[in-house]
């Protein structure tokens, strides 16, 4: 864990503790995106799975290069629903448990993505 490169110039280092940094371990992954919907006062959230894969990239903070299917479509749905860019990453695959239990039990708005492979 380091600090956040990115905003340590606006609100001091010190300020900024506590991102991952270093590349995330290859393999099978799901993503997850949980966000409010202030105007609406709802809670919404995307799933998904996908792969990291063994290729090489130079950058910074905690990154990897992932395999998505349909990627393109998953990226229409989270700019035209308002959501941040930024996910968290769990090393396994698990989107169909995570919607189920957004949608099913806390009753949550939930977009699932996964395309017909």
């Amino acid at each position: 864990m380091d600090y956040q490169a990115i905003i340590a110039d606006s609100v001091g280092q010190q300020n900024t503790y506590g991102t991952i940094v270093g590349r995330l371990k290859y393999g099978p992954f799901t993503y997850c995106r949980v966000s409010t919907d202030d105007q609406s006062g709802k809670i919404k959230a995307y799933v998904g799975e996908g792969s990291l894969t063994k290729d090489s990239v130079e950058t910074f903070g905690g990154y990897g290069v992932v395999q998505i299917p349909d990627l393109q479509e998953l990226l229409r749905y989270i700019c035209e629903s308002g959501f941040e860019h930024h996910v968290a990453v769990n090393l396994s695959q698990v989107a169909g448990a995570m919607d189920e239990a957004f949608g099913k039990y806390l009753g949550w708005e939930v977009y699932h993505h996964h395309p017909a492979r």
